[in-house]
């Protein structure tokens, strides 16, 4: 039987334990169809390159399998019909591979990276800086200062609305007054 790799992408909504359950529909209809899965790898919740249906990010699987070419069809058929897979492709390899594939190399050396740089006062560090215990109290602090300015700005706004009250209050009596002289006038 020819061997394939297949990845596909789900939706950044759906959980780790959805794309499990995907996965493993999947690799039963491979399995139905007369096909075996060799491996099968969970890349994560990865970034895309561009937006695909409203998505950025995408959950990535893997998968290396000997299975006939129908067996294949129906699988991405499948794939086609799932709503919360935004892409797939499969392709025909020459040989198998044993190692893991490149994706899952690259996070083996970034664990190895992140190990290699240690605490903080390494090369990236900040061991330039005197400790905070060494630096000087600061006793040019205002205290009172600005607490009148938080009073001053309070008072202010106080006004404005007081003026408002007695600027409502002018109009009605003076649309009041004259009503009267013209009834007296009368």
């Amino acid at each position: 039987m020819p061997l394939y790799e297949s990845v596909f992408i789900v939706r950044q909504d759906v959980t780790a334990a959805q794309v499990d359950a995907l996965g493993d529909g999947f690799a039963k209809i491979v399995e139905e169809n007369g096909g075996a899965m060799d491996r099968r790898e969970y890349w994560g919740l990865r970034t895309l390159s561009y937006r695909i249906k409203k998505n950025r990010k995408g959950h990535y699987v893997l998968f290396n399998m000997n299975a006939p070419s129908a067996c294949v069809q129906e699988m991405e058929r499948n794939m086609r019909l799932n709503e919360d897979v935004l892409r797939y492709m499969t392709i025909r390899l020459d040989g198998e591979r044993p190692e893991p594939s490149p994706i899952m190399q690259g996070k083996g050396d970034r664990e190895r990276e992140r190990a290699d740089r240690g605490g903080r006062g390494g090369p990236r560090g900040r061991s330039d800086r005197p400790e905070r215990s060494d630096r000087p109290e600061r006793s040019d602090k205002p205290d009172a200062a600005p607490a009148a300015k938080t009073e001053e700005p309070a008072a202010k706004a106080e006004e404005p609305a007081a003026k408002a009250e007695t600027a409502a209050e002018k109009p009605a009596e003076t649309a009041s007054a004259p009503a009267e002289t013209k009834e007296t006038e009368s």
